[in-house]
């Protein structure tokens, strides 16, 4: 082989083609052992033109001088398939084609290229050895690749040999075909008129002022030697009414010969007698072998061909003609076109042709033939006549319509993918990953079902589901990895399970055969979902009919998979985030509203929609002294862990301030201070309500936040006006506080501005809705019950099927005030006379409210905190008892200085009294007043002070003196007598 190619390379660029196909094909049919060899080039209308052969006889290869392009023969499948093809020979020898029989065992094909495009094909005949070896095929390729680069160096023909062999290149053929010129002629038989077009007499050597329109004007024009053989060629065609086939010299126009050929066919009365003769002629002077594939190519070209003179009379019909159209070239020839069955049967043939010839314009178009065939029909008018092209492309226009319809297919699946892979991005919980899922793979590939699970464990937990009824969801549910299952045997192995019908499904798992028929599925894609090289999940496609997936399906299903397994392990990463951060925001949000007389209270958290972090919005319900309540609504802005952070900090202060019981501008001042040590960018708004049962008013203090509303008992609708502070951060205080009259039974609702604002409506526009929603529920009854009345206000604000862009709080406190009659308040002397005084009174009031099982613990109580005062502060001295819940005694003076509790030891003569208040009483404290302080101590109704309960029995049967015997110093010499501790009594 590499001989061979040694010696191929030797060959100097510049040998012209005819000489390196002949070098190709030797080489190639000796090293092969072939029986011979052949080259095809591509000519006009993409047919394959043979230009070359080796050792293979003309008698063999006659049928193969013209292939197209599209037939199955070797060398057009290599050149459409662009690679090395093996076509065996059937036993009987058939390379394809029924009118040829080959020996040897097959033929090897390969393509030849210029540059990237197919221009043709070298083909081998091989003997006994069969198809050629590896080393063989590439020996050929290497042939090929020499025969490539020494065309593109061959010389350029300059025009027509008239020696030596006929050329076979495809350039020469498809130079005459170029070239070509046809006359048409009448010749009337009778009269001996002959009528010739410009072209004939082009080709005959006449001009125009000599031409005499006679048949004598023909016969000088032919050489001598022709006339008399051509002469008895026309009389036999006549007598025979055969067709008239000839080829003779004519005088050219500088007096030259040259050859021509002429085909005519003639007409009869009805009598049998000749009347026309009607023909067509051409220059044939080009070397036999050129006109000879001329006159192949216009008679077995694949394409069916009419040539038809000025009257639409045809001419010259090829064999594709003859077969279309049914008849024979002799029945065509000098038929009119439109009296062909066939034509008569295409709806407007006739006037689009004489429209186009009208126009001098080739026109193509599709026609339908009476056997349902479809054609494509391409008229060239010309000025010697006409020319019909046809090609039968029923099949291809079949291919051309599934092709379409596979594109259009894909392009709607790409489509879809577009859309599913862009929904998958913007999915961010599990559950809109399902609901992707869902929209764009079900409908394109007709599945009526859908279940995506994960594991968790050794179970399957349903994330989400579509078109199955709970029953089966519940058997899916939970599934365990031993139990017999599809899911599972497709997550374990890893790769997606494709069942086909309910048999199928049944037969493969009999535990579950009556599974199909519950769910109303047939057949079954399951997709394991894998992200970072681990099965976490299972994706079940389903359908209500059993269905066969295709390749082409079942691949686009799996690559669907994988867009979905990435999404889900996405978004339950986004789910266990934001459960995590929705717990820390709930477990810093009052889990309970606490129970305080001064009001009843409901309220609702709403977080942002999906896609939202965490916020910072809060509410609470702080319960204070002396039937005082406070109400606080909060924001910070912004979302994410460290506002929530921010929210929970905050709420904390809150708290520890108002149990300081610090005025509500006080307050905010103090949350302004933390707020501003926080940074520049944090920023929060509040609402601070100091409700005071007593006095029936609240006192508000807001910064940067929108006012409450207040719903009076006569459903009129209130938003106080309240100073604008700035948020929290970039406040400078004191802030202002605004004190508000509340009638009894009011309800105050507080807000924060996710309620009432949003990218579609203004504040103003929220504040006015929720009027309207407060106005219509107490009309309606609804603001009776304050849990209704906070879901209304919610679900009219908020809907439910509106994701909201930030998060909402909403609370709702019906304020009430305590009677009167519930109320009692003295004025008392600075003196020792206070103490006793004070318990006169208290013994008195409490007989009155029939709470006198409170009266010695209440007397000493407040003989405690007068002494106090009398000794340690200073007038005017108050003395108030209030009757709610619990029993409060507070004593009022003009100090400021707080009481400080310490731990007294045994030597000590005083500071045991606030231990005897802590121990006496649920609870007690001090707040400051505008002229003063005031200390208070809270006694439980029914039930007595943790510590004296807690006292063992055996110290003592009182519970007084089981107090006292339990602090330091008092009980060693304590008598029982109780009045003996009454310091300061008048009595």
């Amino acid at each position: 082989m590499n001989a061979r190619l040694a010696l191929l390379g030797t060959v100097a660029p510049g040998v012209p083609g005819s000489e390196v196909f002949r070098l190709a094909l030797e080489h190639a049919v000796g090293e092969l052992s072939a029986l011979g060899g052949m080259i095809h080039l591509r000519g006009p209308m993409s047919a394959l033109r043979l230009v070359s052969t080796a050792g293979l006889p003309s008698a063999l290869i006659r049928s193969w001088e013209i292939v197209d392009q599209e037939e199955p023969l070797a060398p057009a499948r290599a050149l459409r398939e662009g690679h090395g093809v093996w076509v065996p020979l059937s036993p009987a020898g058939a390379a394809d084609t029924a009118d040829a029989t080959w020996p040897g065992t097959g033929l090897a094909a390969l393509p030849l290229y210029t540059g990237h495009r197919g221009t043709g094909a070298l083909t081998v005949l091989m003997g006994d050895r069969g198809e050629p070896s590896p080393e063989h095929w590439e020996f050929l390729r290497s042939v090929i690749a020499w025969t490539e680069d020494r065309m593109v160096k061959a010389p350029p023909t300059t025009g027509p040999s008239r020696t030596g062999q006929p050329r076979h290149d495809g350039e020469r053929l498809r130079q005459a075909l170029k070239e070509v010129s046809v006359g048409s002629w009448d010749w009337n038989i009778r009269t001996g008129e002959l009528l010739w077009d410009e072209a004939a007499l082009k080709l005959y050597g006449t001009r125009p002022e000599d031409y005499v329109g006679q048949v004598e004007n023909w016969m000088r024009c032919v050489h001598p030697d022709d006339l008399a053989p051509t002469l008895a060629l026309v009389d036999r065609a006549i007598r025979e009414r055969g067709v008239f086939e000839a080829e003779y010299r004519v005088r050219k126009l500088d007096g030259t010969w040259g050859w021509t050929q002429a085909r005519a066919r003639a007409t009869y009365d009805d009598q049998g007698e000749p009347l026309r003769m009607t023909g067509v002629g051409w220059d044939s002077a080009e070397p036999r072998s050129a006109r000879d594939a001329l006159s192949r190519a216009l008679r077995h070209m694949s394409d069916g061909f009419l040539a038809m003179d000025d009257d639409w009379r045809i001419t010259f019909a090829n064999l594709e003609a003859e077969r279309t159209l049914g008849f024979s070239e002799e029945e065509l020839f000098g038929c009119l076109l439109w009296d062909l069955p066939a034509a008569e049967q295409v709806p407007g043939l006739e006037i689009r042709c004489r429209q186009a010839a009208a126009a001098e314009k080739s026109v193509s178009f599709d026609v339908r033939l009476p056997n349902g065939r479809l054609c494509h029909l391409r008229l060239v008018p010309g000025p010697d006549g006409r020319t019909i092209y046809f090609t039968d492309v029923t099949e291809r226009r079949r291919l051309e319509e599934e092709r379409r319809s596979a594109d259009r297919s894909a392009a709607e699946r790409a489509a879809r993918m577009g859309e599913l892979t862009a929904a998958l991005a913007k999915a961010t919980t599990s559950a809109d990953v399902v609901d992707a899922v869902a929209r764009g793979v079900l409908p394109p590939f007709e599945a009526t079902g859908l279940v995506v699970q994960t594991v968790e464990g050794d179970r399957l937990h349903i994330v989400g589901s579509v078109g199955y009824p709970d029953d089966v969801i519940a058997v899916l549910d939970g599934r365990e990895r031993t139990q017999p299952s599809p899911l599972w045997d497709a997550i374990l192995t890893g790769a997606p399970l494709f069942l086909s019908t309910p048999r199928e499904f049944a037969a493969r798992y009999p535990e579950l055969a009556d599974l199909p028929a519950r769910a109303d599925k047939q057949a079954w894609a399951l997709l394991p979902l894998t992200a970072s090289g681990h099965t976490f999940g299972i994706c079940a496609v389903t359908f209500d009919h059993p269905r066969r997936l295709t390749d082409e399906e079942r691949a686009l299903l799996t690559a669907t998979s994988a867009l979905v397994s990435q999404a889900l392990e996405r978004a339950r990463l986004f789910d266990a985030e934001h459960t995590r951060s929705r717990e820390l925001q709930r477990s810093l949000l009052p889990r309970d509203l606490p129970v305080v007389p001064a009001c009843t209270a409901a309220a609702r958290y709403l977080p942002a929609g999906h896609g939202m972090d965490v916020g910072g919005d809060w509410y609470d319900i702080i319960p204070l002294s002396g039937g005082q309540v406070a109400l606080v609504v909060g924001d910070v802005m912004g979302h994410g862990l460290p506002e929530a952070a921010t929210m929970g900090r905050l709420r904390t202060a809150v708290h520890t301030l108002a149990d300081l019981e610090l005025p509500p501008d006080e307050i905010m001042s103090h949350l302004n201070d933390i707020v501003g040590a926080m940074g520049e960018e944090s920023y929060v708004t509040c609402l601070y309500a100091l409700y005071d049962s007593t006095t029936r008013v609240c006192s508000i203090t807001r910064a940067g936040h929108p006012p409450p509303a207040l719903l009076h008992p006569d459903g009129t609708v209130v938003f106080p006006p309240l100073p604008a502070d700035p948020p929290l951060g970039a406040a400078e205080p004191p802030f202002e506080t605004t004190e508000i009259p509340v009638p009894e039974g009011s309800v105050l609702v507080l807000y924060t501005d996710g309620l009432v604002e949003s990218a579609k409506r203004e504040m103003d526009e929220g504040m006015a809705a929720l009027s309207d929603v407060l106005g219509t529920a107490h009309a309606d009854g609804t603001a009776a019950d304050l849990d209704r009345l906070c879901e209304r206000v919610t679900s009219a604000l908020l809907p439910a099927d509106q994701q909201a862009a930030d998060d909402a709080a909403v609370l709702l406190a019906r304020l009430h005030a305590l009677p009167d009659s519930r109320m009692a308040s003295w004025p008392l002397p600075k003196d020792p006379r206070a103490a006793g005084q004070a318990r006169a009174l208290i013994r008195e009031q409490l007989a009155a409210w029939d709470l006198t099982a409170l009266t010695p613990t209440t007397e000493l109580l407040a003989s405690e905190l007068v002494g106090n005062v009398i000794r340690h502060a200073k007038g005017p001295l108050r003395l108030r008892l209030l009757y709610g819940a619990e029993l409060i005694c507070e004593v009022f003076d003009g100090s400021l200085t707080m009481p400080r509790i310490r731990r007294a030891t045994e030597t000590d003569e005083g500071g045991r009294g606030l231990q005897l208040i802590t121990a006496l009483s649920l609870r007690w404290g001090t707040r400051y007043t505008p002229t003063g302080k005031c200390i208070w101590t809270e006694q439980a109704l029914q039930t007595t002070p943790d510590a004296v309960r807690e006292a063992p029995e055996a110290l003592a049967p009182d519970p007084l003196e089981r107090v006292f015997l339990s602090l330091p110093g008092l009980g060693e010499d304590f008598d029982g007598d109780l009045d003996a501790l009454a310091f300061g009594d008048a009595d």
